[in-house]
């Protein structure tokens, strides 16, 4: 089967990103001043869709903007880093989502999230995407929008896409459908404890919870594993299944904002030029390093560096390993 000729489409959330770089929360009553702060396209799908772009993989998003002021400027930043655009909604007389991330010493963040209502996907958006979705080489869906445009978007894929789900479940259903129709399934340790019905406890837990996933459906399977790393379970052609855990790679982070979101596209990019899953979870753990290497989500990624540092840590942890 020939896979499709369109761009990757993420399907998730558009929005202004707010990012404060402070030395400490005030105190009720008091105040602190901010050292820096960056205004931004943002949301997960957007910095999704923007690593993406910045792998090498053109993007399409599918998401909401209100007709407000801050959503002229997100959509003409999206326009300007590449992205099409032509899937984004334009809700009138709706405000478009800001997320407001507080950055402390140490990568310490705390954030702030308004995303009306109106910015949600509806099933409706999502049909209005269509002729986006029926091409994609890829689709990638962020769970954080309601299980019924979610569905809706699983219904119009096209048999030779890469299916990529990125969170929880928004319901039963949903979930039901997800893993009967997803080649890549990526959660943290919160979304996953989810997906499988109870509390993860540690590494075994994660790995216990990977493979149950991955036997249930998706093909590779991602799991944060908190100071660990990142747990990636896959079935070989032959069903057998393997795994590579990828420890933290870089120095530590300067705020955590958005490595998920570096993990997805950069596994999904991977796995379309036809890397192997090894491989690509280790490209997928030096694009999350190099995202939390700076202030706010927003990715600044090359497959060059993506490449360099997926290689050292690779070699480093293969060395320990026959130590």
């Amino acid at each position: 089967m020939t896979a499709p000729e369109g761009p990757a489409v993420v399907v998730g959330q558009v929005g202004r990103d707010l990012v404060l770089d402070i030395d400490r929360l005030p105190r009720g009553g008091r105040s602190t001043a901010v050292r820096r702060r960056r205004e931004v396209l943002g949301g997960k799908g957007a910095n999704q869709g923007l690593a993406a772009v910045q792998l090498g993989c053109p993007v399409a998003l599918v998401g909401v903007l209100g007709d407000d002021p801050a959503g002229d400027l997100v959509l003409a930043q999206a326009v300007s880093d590449g992205l099409w655009v032509s899937g984004v909604v334009r809700r009138p007389d709706a405000a478009t989502a800001l997320l407001v991330d507080l950055v402390e010493p140490g990568g310490v963040r705390r954030l702030l999230e308004d995303v009306p209502g109106p910015m949600l996907l509806t099933p409706a958006d999502v049909a209005a995407a269509d002729p986006l979705l029926r091409r994609a080489r890829a689709v990638l869906l962020q769970l954080q929008q309601p299980g019924d445009a979610v569905r809706a978007a699983l219904q119009r894929l096209s048999p030779g896409a890469l299916t990529v789900a990125d969170g929880a479940p928004p319901d039963e259903e949903t979930r039901d459908a997800l893993l009967a129709s997803v080649h890549v399934l990526r959660a943290d340790e919160a979304e996953a404890a989810m997906w499988v019905g109870g509390e993860l406890d540690g590494l075994r837990d994660v790995r216990a919870a990977a493979t149950e996933l991955c036997a249930a459906g998706p093909r590779v399977v991602s799991l944060a594993a908190g100071e660990q790393g990142d747990l990636t379970v896959w079935r070989e052609p032959g069903g057998q299944v393997r795994e590579q855990l990828v420890p933290l790679l870089g120095e530590d982070p300067v705020d955590p904002t958005g490595a998920g979101d570096s993990v997805v596209a950069a596994l999904t990019v991977a796995l379309l030029r036809g890397a192997d899953p090894r491989t690509a979870a280790w490209e997928a753990g030096a694009a999350a390093a190099l995202t939390v290497s700076r202030l706010g989500g927003r990715p600044r990624l090359s497959t060059a560096e993506v490449a360099r540092l997926a290689e050292q840590g690779r070699r480093r942890t293969e060395g320990e390993g026959r130590s």
